[in-house]
């Protein structure tokens, strides 16, 4: 299926967020995900489906200031 990760159009085979993050290689810590504008906590991205165009937004923590 085909969805929009930080407004870059790719293709996937992940059915739920957490799938999506695994898939990505995300970090274990320091990352929040939101579906369609909607921020999802860590602990529902198992259980979050994502649907063919959905968008998903990574935002990954920086250090520094």
């Amino acid at each position: 299926m085909k969805i929009t990760v930080n407004n870059k159009e790719v293709e996937t085979t992940s059915a739920t967020l957490l799938q999506l993050s695994q898939e990505l290689a995300l970090p274990g810590r320091g990352v929040a995900m939101a579906v369609n504008n909607r921020m999802v906590p860590r602990a529902d991205w198992a259980g979050t489906p994502l649907e063919e165009g959905a968008s998903v937004v990574i935002i990954k923590a920086a250090c520094g200031g």
